[in-house]
């Protein structure tokens, strides 16, 4: 039998909380994904004026950092022609992206979810979706610390 670790609503709303505050430092309206251990939709945020174009992309990118285990800019580095993963984004009805923005929600050196941010550029997203995680594993620190 498998033991795992599932991030709750809760804790994909607090990441998410976190994004949106770094995305307003920046100046750049973001929608922001967090997903399960196995790539499923937790929590959803659009900001106002965010791309419409880009809920999709946020999601995707969610599914794929926590589905895959890895974040999406490590792929978009691999996932090129002549290396054995290009075309992946391709696979599992082209949810699977390459396009950075999603990161892997570790705990316990588990992959237990996976946010995804689209809305600036890749490099934005990045920085957006790093903020969060950042500030969320902090937060989870100081629980686990008073928890003790």
């Amino acid at each position: 039998m498998l033991s795992i670790y599932r991030i709750s609503l809760e804790e994909a709303n607090k990441i998410i909380e976190e994004a949106i505050k770094k995305s307003k430092e920046i100046g750049v309206p973001m929608c922001i994904a967090v997903a399960d251990e196995s790539g499923n939709l937790v929590a959803f945020s659009r900001m106002d004026n965010a791309k419409i174009t880009s809920i999709d992309i946020a999601i995707n990118k969610a599914f794929t950092a926590a589905a895959a285990k890895r974040s999406t800019r490590d792929y978009n580095e691999i996932a090129v022609p002549g290396k054995s993963t290009f075309g992946i984004n391709t696979t599992n009805n082209c949810r699977f992206t390459i396009i950075p923005g999603g990161l892997p929600i570790i705990f316990e050196n588990q992959v237990i979810g996976g946010i995804g941010v689209s809305g600036g550029t890749a490099e934005q997203d990045e920085v957006v979706a790093s903020f969060a995680l950042e500030r969320f594993n902090k937060l989870l620190m100081q629980e686990t610390k008073h928890g003790e």
